[in-house]
């Protein structure tokens, strides 16, 4: 599938864990077009900082806390924050939860100062009335696309930003860094290129920075490998300042006084334990807390027992040693990641003992769609004009528009067919089946180190049982929950018929409009935005837009047109697609 951001942000307590993300979208591609139509595509996405219900409430101010602070005094932080050693009490009038204007309490008062100090070369404004500039956008998560939107908000005179991760460090998909592994998406689209191709923080300055810039020429390589990606992304990551990675965001809130928001997060420790609580104050905030991997419930049970190697394929390289030594080995999910998996296993296992299945709900291993004009479906106005249609509309399309996403790439496809043939050349045939239109009823295990899988076969409407040794699941991520740590927003968040969060074109959550500031989401709208939401190759437009949206400016202008399909009637009588519309702000 093509790469995506799935790893995104790692969430806080009560958010699901492990999310990876996918390489173009991500790795782990989606779930197959048979299972949960909500299941998200591969990795790609983002290691982030996410909130997680139940998290720690109100928490004191700014990342780069000095962790030696004495319990119970308050330290200043690098960033011009407070911070509080954690469980030291809150400097709070008569401690007191306040309440803004509009309506929603704010927890204990903090010291006025307001957290962070803005991404790196970012010119921040010193104290004004006795207190710290309030941050003009605080980000959640730290995974490729609000990496991407750090690295442009950098050229953004005066922009006051911060991002947190609760991650230690950045690291996308570690799980799916299959050797030679590649992106889904051209080198172009890296974290910047396609909204300012001079930017320094481009894939092309990383090669001239590490001098492997005439290497890269000469290897002609259009697509990158994902280890590749990987260290580009971390070098963007180290080079920022303004990027707060141990840091656990717990619980936002709307200041109705200060017209601010409030952002309450865990400093943690090398161990991954709190060290110190920290809250920071900003006019608007960026959510990039990626997705989740997907367990179908059958082989959750499984999945949790730590004696069963049933594991998520976000998780397959820290396993690859265990799954070789297993006696049979069956991958379920027939998306880039089940592909690559499968291949993997196959190269290693001796020929005529390969002891593997390769199962999968839809009817075919379909190849991605990846045609030019099928790649239209991942531009600005394809995104502008799926955004305009009615609810109704958008679900009933994105279930039908799987094969642009979560189908397997022709060369990974016909890797896997000349490895099964090159088998058959001494006469046998090896030990591998690869069956479609095929899903798991129920799972348990049988006795103390083997596994019963309970299959359905769709068309035929029989079924049967495969017993295997362990289980590989390729099924795809969902969008992680963020109800936690909006819980205190909830009051002002609009919602669809379905309950989804509404989000308008400028990837902006509609809100009450007695906030006012904005929320803004990455990789969270795909029922609003469409099949390209989770793709790299949007990364640099979307965050563009933001950043207009943000100053109310062309900061970055944006391509009037950017297909050559129309798609509606309306985009066709233009003559021009999109060619006529302002490129200042919005997709």
């Amino acid at each position: 599938m093509r790469d995506t951001e799935t790893e995104a942000v790692a969430a806080g307590p009560g958010a699901e864990p492990g999310a990876a993300a996918g390489p173009g979208t991500e790795p782990d591609a989606a779930a197959d077009p048979g299972a949960d139509p909500g299941a998200a595509a591969d990795p790609g996405k983002e290691p982030g900082a996410a909130a997680g219900p139940g998290a720690a409430g109100p928490a004191a101010a700014g990342p780069a806390t000095v962790a030696s602070a004495a319990a119970g005094s308050a330290t200043s932080t690098a960033d011009g924050g407070v911070a509080y050693p954690a469980g030291a009490a809150y400097s709070s009038a008569a401690g007191a939860a306040s309440t803004g204007a509009g309506g929603a309490a704010s927890g204990p008062e903090r010291s006025p100062s307001s957290g962070p100090g803005p991404v790196g070369g970012l010119s921040g404004s010193g104290p004004v009335g006795g207190e710290e500039e309030p941050l003009d956008l605080a980000g959640v998560g730290i995974g490729p696309f609000n990496l991407s939107l750090a690295a442009l908000g950098q050229g953004v005179p005066g922009l006051r930003a911060a991002f947190y991760e609760q991650r230690p460090d950045f690291r996308w998909h570690p799980g799916l860094m299959i050797e030679g592994a590649t992106l889904q998406v051209p080198f172009l689209a890296d974290l910047v290129t396609l909204a300012d191709p001079a930017n320094p923080w481009s894939f092309l300055r990383f090669l001239r920075e590490r001098d492997r810039l005439f290497p890269f020429y000469f290897a002609e390589r259009f697509h990158m490998e994902r280890t590749e990606y990987d260290a580009y992304c971390r070098w963007v990551s180290e080079g920022l300042a303004g990027l707060h990675f141990g840091h656990q965001v717990d619980e936002v809130r709307w200041n109705g006084e200060r017209r601010l928001f409030e952002v309450d997060f865990t400093q943690l420790d090398a161990r991954g334990e709190a060290e110190a609580l920290g809250r920071s104050y900003a006019r608007n905030l960026v959510l990039g807390i990626g997705t989740a991997p997907h367990v179908p419930e059958p082989l959750r049970p499984l999945a949790e027992s730590p004696s069963v190697p049933v594991i998520h394929s976000a998780e397959y390289l820290a396993h690859r040693e265990r799954l070789l030594e297993a006696r049979h080995v069956t991958v379920v999910g027939s998306g880039q990641s089940g592909a690559e998996v499968f291949l993997d296993l196959l190269r290693r296992r001796p020929h005529g003992s390969e002891g593997l299945h390769w199962l999968t709900r839809s009817g075919a291993f379909a190849p991605m769609e990846y045609s030019k004009l099928g790649l239209e479906h991942f531009t600005p106005d394809y995104t502008r004009y799926f955004h305009g249609l009615p609810e109704r509309v958008r679900d009933r399309l994105l279930p039908r528009q799987w094969q642009l996403h979560k189908a397997v790439d022709h060369e990974t496809l016909a890797a896997v067919h000349e490895e099964l043939y090159r088998r058959t050349l001494d006469g046998g045939w090896p030990d591998a089946v690869l069956m479609p239109g095929v899903r798991v009823r129920t799972a348990g295990r049988l006795g103390t180190s083997r596994l019963e899988l309970r299959l359905e076969h769709a068309d035929q409407e029989e079924h049967d049982r495969l017993v295997t040794d362990a289980v590989v699941l390729a099924t795809g991520y969902r969008e992680r929950p963020a109800d936690g740590m909006l819980a205190a927003l909830e009051p002002y968040l609009h919602r669809d018929s379905s309950q989804r969060l509404c989000v308008d074109a400028e990837f902006k959550l509609v809100l009450d409009s007695t906030v006012t500031g904005s929320v803004f989401v990455q990789n969270a709208e795909r029922h609003t935005h469409g099949v390209g939401a989770p793709d790299l190759g949007l990364a640099a437009h979307r965050s563009a837009v933001i950043l207009n949206a943000l100053r109310g400016e062309e900061v970055y202008p944006l391509p009037r047109r950017t297909a050559f399909t129309s798609f509606g009637l309306r985009e066709a009588r233009s003559g021009a697609g999109a060619a006529g519309r302002s490129a200042t702000v919005g997709v």
